[in-house]
């Protein structure tokens, strides 16, 4: 009888037939490494190779796996599954354990990462974008499992059966503890299909993957990179069919905001400037490398310089004039006892509105104490706004806020969901409500067309409303 003895190795997979050779049907998973003598494959296709093997009449001495089984692993308390939190768990285990589940902000995707570990009882590796989401993640899962949870990230490099990372870290840490957990866990995976976060799952050998995110589209493509190394979308549920429910109800607003006379006549200049030299180039932004390559070109050319400076002032124009600033304060007026997030595209804009109205602004350069005591004061109503660029796109639990402004932002329907999704949580009584202005006659009514492409925006607001300069 054939045998194989299958190993880890810093982040693959070692396999051993011996004098033999593979078996046919497993050998497009595999690639011969001349230097060991041996064949190698990803660490992620564990449970497809072990699968072949055995189902070809294989003998298997399996050295790979170091995980551990969990069952004494219970609820610690007495939370109960929703329906749809259910439907999605049962989902997920008939697809044998792999699978992405898309569900909106608000609607208890940590919940259901919990019930997934209990249904599986393995160790787990939860993976995050970010620090402050795997803070939330580490109180969230001790919260309900009861157990001490490892971190990895932020300084810590603390390894348990629970553990949870940031994508960074856990892509250093990878080689060394990619054979340790039966269970991975990717939050907000759309950011799986970069060329450095792919290799937390590629390297990892766990045979139970789980991923997690309110919208899984890229506008490259990249999603098919997620399915490849998690599983396929086996559930899908939808803001409308919670809102009012699990959600908040809540309303959208297009606001078209004038620009002033002076404005308009130096964005107008600014553009001439930009798109001349863009059509003098050929340049095409439908193109993949169409940025790229206008970047490069503006860096070689003559003209290249006055071209960047036209692009940035023309787009600093459009994404915080005066008549936006104008209508944030109506809008604050209108909702003054109701916390509020005002979202921008970029730093400049988020500093310029924080130091006209004296709010405190989070970005990415906010250091971590801070943003906790902003983000404290704001859940416990001391300070009622805050202003942010793109750090509270995704992720962050901010249940207190009930209104939305989205200042600016990219085309990206993927964002502009995630913004509505910070102000959807649902408490006794609230009314959630999103505000997008934009600028008239600019490039940003086209961008606002592009992103409210989705199925959370149908029924709502058909057409952009004017200023309401009677509040």
């Amino acid at each position: 009888m054939l045998s194989a003895t299958v190993s880890f190795d810093s982040g693959t997979l070692l396999l051993d037939f011996g004098e033999q050779p593979p078996p046919e049907e497993v050998t497009p998973l595999l690639r011969y490494d001349d230097r060991v003598g041996l064949w190698r494959a990803n660490a992620s296709e564990y449970a497809p190779v072990l699968r072949i093997l055995y189902a070809a009449g294989i003998s298997v001495h399996d050295s790979a796996k170091a995980y551990a089984e969990l069952p004494d692993l219970v609820l610690h308390n007495g939370f109960k599954p929703m329906p749809h939190q259910a439907n999605a768990l049962n989902a997920w285990l008939k697809a044998k354990g792999r699978g992405l589940v898309v569900m909106p902000t608000g609607s208890g995707k940590s919940f259901l990462a919990v019930l997934a570990i209990l249904a599986v009882k393995r160790s787990a590796l939860v993976i995050a974008p970010t620090i402050d989401l795997v803070q939330q993640w580490a109180s969230s899962l001790h919260r309900f499992l009861g157990v001490e949870i490892g971190m990895i990230g932020g300084g810590s490099r603390d390894v348990r059966d629970i553990t949870v990372s940031t994508y960074d870290s856990a892509v250093i840490m990878m080689e060394y503890i990619g054979a340790k957990f039966g269970m991975i866990i990717f939050d907000e995976c759309h950011h799986l299909p970069g060329p450095v976060n792919r290799l937390c799952a590629s390297m990892c050998l766990a045979p139970y993957r789980l991923g997690l995110t309110a919208t899984p589209d890229r506008d490259d493509g990249g999603e098919e990179v997620i399915y490849q190394l998690v599983g396929p979308k086996v559930c899908e549920v939808f803001i409308d069919e919670l809102e009012g429910r699990v959600l908040s109800p809540y309303e959208t607003h297009r606001i078209a905001v004038p620009l002033t006379p002076e404005e308009a006549a130096e964005y107008e200049s600014a553009r001439k400037i930009y798109t001349g030299f863009i059509r003098a180039n050929g340049i095409n932004f439908k193109a993949r490398d169409g940025w790229s390559q206008f970047i490069m070109l503006t860096a070689r050319r003559p003209d290249g310089r006055a071209a960047l400076n036209a692009y940035l002032r023309q787009r600093a124009i459009a994404r915080c004039g005066k008549g936006k600033l104008e209508e944030i304060w109506r809008i604050l007026i209108r909702h003054k006892t109701e916390r509020t997030i005002i979202f921008t595209a970029d730093n400049d804009a988020a500093y310029a509105i924080g130091n006209q109205f004296c709010f405190p602004v989070i970005t990415h350069k906010t250091k971590v104490g801070e943003r906790k005591e902003f983000l404290d004061r704001f859940r416990c109503g001391e300070y009622r706004v805050l202003v942010t660029s793109k750090v509270l796109n995704e992720g962050v639990d901010v249940p207190e806020a009930a209104v939305g402004i989205v200042v600016s932002g990219s085309g990206s329907s993927r964002e502009h969901v995630q913004r509505l999704g910070r102000i959807l949580r649902a408490s006794e009584g609230k009314q959630a409500e999103l505000y997008e202005l934009v600028s008239e006659g600019t490039s940003e009514v086209r961008v606002s067309e592009r992103r409210r492409q989705h199925r959370a925006y149908e029924g709502k607001d058909a057409e952009m409303e004017e200023p309401d300069h009677a509040d």
